[in-house]
């Protein structure tokens, strides 16, 4: 058996849970003896006396009964993101970054920038240092997205590059480490091990707390994993570290993963199930960032807004808020909890001079509590991003979206008739399975019809694993969808011009965020969309 076949059927056999320290024993085992051979494990017929052995001596000297019983009863959520105590194969000096340098590479969503953020934590925190050189990096990790191929396609090239610095640092004395992160890791996984034996380390977006130990592994020159996805991580107790020591702004994530199933979208299977973080420690993060000065927050989420808090056995007798009108669930309805609406009313409370954002919602989960809520705190930015995908009533059945066009538009005339002078975004998918002429057409109506003043546009890309992949056809011919989405982009652009016309001769409030470029002076920034001045309000 290849080494690699060898480590990862052990590792598939991992749970991650007690009984990991007796499995990784016989991986330990069977890595000392991977010097016999390149490309075979020891033979069992030859080794089966000196591997008895050695098992029985390392069994005998490493963790008891009491040491599984412990470690099954102790709560998922830890109390610290400190070291912890090492695995019986790893010593607390392997586990620490004896100050090598880290190089982070984020691609995709904004959730993926708070989630280097958080990795960068917790490596901080074993003796990791960071550099923005990637020449001097000692450990290379790209922070990656899966939502669409082009996406992975992105990650496939950088490792392309990378190879090559890496075959350069192989005849030094300190080794290159490469590390895939995130959604990509979870979705490819032993593929990319596979297909690029330069990537030395996988974590899913749930095992960055393993981080260290993944490395201390890889630092023996054998490949390490853990795409493991949780029913309960949410890095609640982790304080992300802000990458730009002068950003104005910080993301905050208040949950993970997504139940709607959607029949395109490949984030329940790379982020898996959603879980919430606590009211508590969420206010907690908040706190911080504003004591450290920063304007801006954006509460994150794959699905930000169906936030529901069960931490403590008191919320679980909350009385459960209904959806939009008109919009259902792929899911059993859930109960109890404290809601988005709670939670937004609370951060906004915080600091009246930071302003609250929150991305990316669903639209069936804007009962008109939240609405009213974001109508009356100033500081919470009259933005809402709505993404439709399609304004066929016909193809948003087939997305299993929970809401046809009429409901989605009665949502937005809802919206605006509640904030005035709100700002709306969109996503649109172009050429999803079995879209006809007439369905594209109807999402140019809408486009038309609703006005948004930004959107996000992509021609379908069909993942593995998703509902579509299994009982749908990708029958639009690729010509196709690059010609409608082109044409819902020059719709769009024509309908936003009109609609950010309207804004021309208002008074705004802006974020300043820096400079548009070294040669030029002009700030850049984002606007509240609605300014409270001293003698006037302006509504844009």
């Amino acid at each position: 058996m290849h080494s690699l076949q060898c480590v990862l059927q052990v590792q598939r056999s991992l749970m991650w849970g007690p009984m990991a320290s007796v499995s990784w024993l016989s991986l330990r085992m069977c890595m000392a003896h991977s010097s016999l051979s390149s490309t075979t494990c020891p033979n069992p017929e030859r080794q089966e006396v000196g591997a008895r052995k050695d098992f029985s001596s390392r069994l005998a000297t490493g963790p008891t009964l009491q040491h599984f019983l412990r470690s099954a009863s102790a709560p998922q959520e830890k109390l610290s993101s400190e070291v912890e105590d090492p695995p019986p194969y790893l010593t607390m000096d392997e586990l620490l970054g004896r100050q090598r340098k880290v190089y982070l590479e984020t691609y995709g969503c904004q959730m993926n920038v708070n989630d280097t953020e958080i990795a960068w934590s917790i490596l901080q925190k074993s003796g990791y240092l960071r550099t923005s050189n990637l020449q001097e990096a000692d450990v290379i990790l790209l922070v990656t997205c899966s939502i669409r191929e082009k996406a992975e396609q992105t990650i496939w090239n950088r490792l392309h590059q990378l190879k090559a610095l890496k075959t350069r640092r192989l005849r030094s004395r300190v080794p290159l480490r490469i590390g895939i992160l995130g959604c990509m890791a979870e979705r490819l996984k032993e593929e990319i091990l596979n297909r690029e034996k330069m990537v030395d380390v996988l974590a899913g977006p749930d095992a960055y707390r393993d981080l260290p130990r993944l490395l201390a592994v890889a630092e023996s020159g054998q490949q390490a994993a853990n795409v493991l996805l949780s029913l309960d991580e949410t890095y609640a107790d982790v304080m992300p570290v802000q990458t730009s020591p002068s950003a104005t702004s910080a993301f905050v994530s208040i949950m993970r993963g997504c139940d709607n199933m959607c029949t395109y979208c490949i984030v329940p299977f790379t982020r898996g199930r959603e879980r919430s973080r606590p009211v508590a420690s969420i206010l907690e993060e908040v706190r911080k960032l504003s004591d450290q000065g920063l304007k801006e927050v954006t509460l994150l989420g794959q699905n930000v807004n169906s936030f529901r808090d069960n931490s403590e056995v008191q919320f679980n007798n909350a009385v459960s808020t209904n959806l939009s009108r008109g919009f259902t669930t792929n899911y059993k309805t859930k109960q109890g909890g404290l809601r988005f609406a709670h939670l937004l009313d609370q951060v906004s409370r915080v600091d009246p001079e930071m302003r609250i954002r929150f991305t990316s919602p669903h639209p069936k989960d804007f009962p008109d509590e939240v609405l009213q809520l974001i109508h009356e705190r100033d500081n919470i930015c009259k933005q809402i991003h709505l993404p439709a995908q399609s304004g066929s009533s016909r193809v948003l059945e087939a997305m299993r979206r929970g809401y046809s066009r009429e409901a989605y538009v009665e949502l937005v005339h809802r919206i605006r008739e509640s904030i005035p002078g709100v700002s709306l975004s969109s996503d649109f998918i172009a050429g999803f399975c079995g879209e006809t002429e007439e369905d594209h057409i109807q999402t140019v109506s809408l486009l038309r019809e609703v006005q948004y003043n930004m959107g996000f546009l992509f021609a379908y890309s069909m993942r593995q694993k998703t509902r579509a992949y299994h009982r749908l056809k990708d029958d639009v011919p690729e010509e196709v969808k690059l010609r409608r989405l082109e044409e819902l982009i020059t719709v769009f652009r024509e309908e936003a011009t009109k609609a950010n016309q309207t804004s021309v001769g208002c008074t705004q409030l802006v974020l300043v965020e820096g400079i548009t470029s070294a040669s030029s002076q002009t700030l850049k920034g984002h606007v509240l969309c609605r300014t409270t001045l001293k003698d006037s309000s302006a509504y844009c």
